[in-house]
This record gives C-alpha cells, structure tokens and sequence, in this order.
C-alpha cells in the first residue's frame, strides 16, 4: 500500500496552520497524497515508491535486459530491496524452482549506508540461468527508510499544492512583487529528487 512522505501535522507547521485548526485537515492530505504520489512518478517509482513493504513479496524477473557482466559474475539488477532479512532467490520456470545461495547483495553496504540492495551478483563468475529462465526473489522491497530529501521535496510539493487553490490560474499576487506567474517544476524539489531518479537502460 502507498504511503507518504510527510504527515498532514508537518504540512500544517510548515504552512504556520495551527495545530488545532482542522478546517483545511482534507485539503492538506489531498496535498500530501499527490505530493508524494508525483514524486514516485517523477522518480521512475509510478507503482512502488520509497516505502518499505510490511511483509516479503514475490517478484520474478526475465534475465535478458536485466543481467550485467561484471569481471566477478553476472550482476542480475533487481527492484529496490529495503530488507534483506528473509530474503530468497531461486531460479526456475513456472512450477519449478530451485534455492540459489550463492550471490552477493549490490551494491556492498547499501543497507547499512540507508540506500536500498539493487542487484544480486553471482559470484565466482557464474552465469544465472539458461536465458529462458527466470529468477524469483522473496523480499520486502522498498527503501530501509524514506531518504531525508524525499521528505523535503514533498513537504515543499505538498506546500505549494495546498496553495495553488489561492493562485487558479497559475499566478499569484504579492504586495512587494505584485503578480507572479508560478513555474511549472520548482527547482527545490528537482534538486532534491534528481539523484534519486531511476534511469531507463
């Protein structure tokens, strides 16, 4: 299930609404909600975004366009894996599948480091699988938490979203600079998600 990035109570303090003001309450989780929502689409994470998943699923994965040569085995890259612990790899097809213990998680240290496992590099320089093959992976997916700049870019989306009911038109007025158009991307939030962004290969 979807989650967001920040809670309507941080929207609120960010806004200088205060806390016992619940008058706007469903506008600001409107706001919330699409904030968080644009930046998994932004990002390349349309289905899954920086959440972990409460409970293991399973995924399985085509090797061709997915595995990497490297000098030490074939790197098979993986959706985003938050949490190793239960973690199961098993090659097969269809109803029949075989336990695979023999690879590493990729990139070394990712979990410790508070970035997500991306690849499964099987050592010793072996192949995966027959190319029709598949690979199946258990795992809660996701991110171990959500990236401190995820939450800043979609506090500031969040924000500006809960204003634009103030500005219809794609404008607003201001007493020292009179009217202002909006941009269409703020460059803050771009800032803040661009090194997330997943690139297409």
């Amino acid at each position: 299930m979807a989650a967001d990035y920040v809670t309507v109570a941080e929207l609120k303090a960010q806004l200088g609404i205060e806390a016992d003001d619940t008058s706007r309450d469903a506008r600001a989780e409107r706001a919330v909600r699409a904030a968080s929502r644009a930046i998994d689409r932004a990002t390349g994470r349309p289905g899954h975004g920086f959440w972990l998943d409460e409970q293991p699923q399973t995924r399985t994965y085509r090797l061709e366009g997915r595995t990497v040569w490297a000098d030490d085995g074939a790197l098979l890259l993986v959706d985003e894996i938050g949490d190793t612990a239960g973690l199961v790899v098993e090659v097969g097809y269809i109803t029949s599948w075989s336990p695979v213990t023999d690879y590493e998680t990729h990139p070394d240290n990712a979990l410790a480091d508070g970035r997500p496992v991306t690849g499964l590099l099987r050592v010793g320089g072996r192949a995966w699988a027959l190319p029709s093959s598949r690979v199946r992976v258990t795992a809660r997916f996701g991110w171990p938490t959500v990236p401190d700049d995820i939450a800043e870019a979609t506090l500031i989306q969040a924000a500006r979203l809960f204003k634009r009911a103030d500005s219809p038109e794609g404008v607003m007025g201001s007493a020292e600079w009179g009217v202002v158009r909006l941009s269409r991307r703020d460059p803050d939030v771009w800032n803040l998600i661009e090194p997330y962004v997943i690139p297409g290969f």
